[in-house]
C-alpha cells in the first residue's frame, strides 16, 4: 500500500490510470469526513481512462499520519503541494469537493504553478451564519461521542436530494456502508476538519485565482446552495458555473454521468 513521506509524515495515496493517459494528471481532493476510497466506485472508472488520477487521504484520515493540533485549509493545501513534489508531479488539474474544494482554492492561491485547471464542487469561499452554526453542531457531535450511525444520518440529511432520501432502503444501505467502512475517521479529526472549514475565507482573494475554473453545483444542494457557487464563479476571473438540475450536495454520485461529462469536457478545453 503506497505511503509517501511528506514533511516528515506518512501520507496514503493511490495512482490510477496509465502514465501515458492523454490528459494532464488529475488530483481528486476529498471533503470533510471522507476518505479517498470514496472516489473508487464512480469517479476512478470514468476519469482514469482520460487522466492519470491521484487520490490520497488527508492528514489524520486512514493511514495518513496525524501531526495533531489544529490545521487550516491552507495547511491542507501545503500538504498537497508537498505530496505532488514528492511524487514528481509538477503540475496537475485539481478537483476538490466541499473541504477539498476549499483546499483546492488555497492550493491555487498559494502554489499557482502546481495547478492547471481547477474544479470546485459543493464548496464555498466563506461560510454564512447558517453553515457556521451547522459546522459548530457537527463539531460538537464529534466531540461528544455521537454514534457513527447517528452522525452519518445527520450528514446524509444535508447532502442527499429529497427524492433520494425517500428511498429508505438506499439510505439505510448508505448508512451501513459508511458505518462499516474500513477507513473510519477519529471524531477529533472530524472536529478539527470542521474548524478548518469554519476558518476558511478566500473571498477577498478569489480575483487572484488565474487558472481556468469550473464550479459545479447541484441545484438542490442544501449544504452549499447555489449562492456560494455563483459567488465563486463571479469572482474568479476565469470561473465558469455549471448547475446540474437533478442533484444535491453529493452531485458527483446522484448525477454521476452528467458530472463526469462536465468535468471531462472542461478539462479538454484550452486554457483561458
Amino acid at each position: 500500500m503506497p505511503l509517501a513521506e511528506v514533511s516528515g509524515r506518512k501520507v496514503y495515496y493511490e495512482l490510477h490510470g496509465s502514465a501515458d493517459a492523454p490528459g494532464s494528471p488529475l488530483v481528486l481532493v476529498t471533503g470533510l469526513g471522507g476518505s479517498c476510497q470514496g472516489w473508487l466506485p464512480l469517479q476512478v472508472p470514468e476519469l482514469a481512462p482520460h487522466h492519470r488520477l491521484l487520490i490520497y487521504d488527508n492528514r489524520g484520515v486512514g493511514q495518513s499520519e496525524d501531526p495533531g493540533g489544529p490545521f487550516s485549509t491552507a495547511d491542507l493545501a501545503d500538504d498537497l503541494a508537498a505530496l505532488l513534489q514528492v511524487l514528481e508531479i509538477p503540475r496537475a488539474h485539481v478537483l476538490g469537493a466541499f473541504q477539498g474544494g476549499m483546499t483546492a482554492q488555497e492550493l491555487a492561491l498559494r502554489h499557482p504553478d502546481r495547478v492547471d485547471h481547477l474544479i470546485l464542487v459543493g464548496t464555498w469561499a466563506r461560510a454564512d451564519a447558517k453553515r457556521r452554526l451547522l459546522l459548530e453542531k457537527w463539531k460538537a457531535m464529534a466531540r461528544e461521542g455521537t454514534s457513527l450511525a447517528v452522525f452519518t444520518r445527520e450528514r446524509l440529511l444535508w447532502t442527499l436530494h429529497d427524492a433520494t432520501l425517500e428511498q429508505q432502503d438506499l439510505v439505510e444501505a448508505m448508512s451501513q456502508s459508511f458505518a462499516g467502512s474500513t477507513t473510519l475517521i477519529d471524531p477529533d479529526v472530524i472536529a478539527r476538519q470542521c474548524d478548518a472549514c469554519l476558518g476558511h475565507d478566500t473571498f477577498d482573494r478569489l480575483h487572484e485565482i488565474q487558472q481556468p475554473t469550473l464550479v459545479v453545483c447541484g441545484r438542490e444542494d442544501q449544504l452549499t446552495p447555489a449562492k456560494f457557487h455563483r459567488e465563486l464563479a463571479d469572482h474568479i476571473p476565469n470561473g465558469h458555473l455549471v448547475t446540474l438540475p437533478w442533484g444535491a450536495h453529493l452531485v458527483m454520485a446522484e448525477c454521476a454521468q452528467d458530472f463526469h461529462h462536465a468535468i471531462l469536457g472542461f478539462l479538454a478545453s484550452p486554457p483561458g
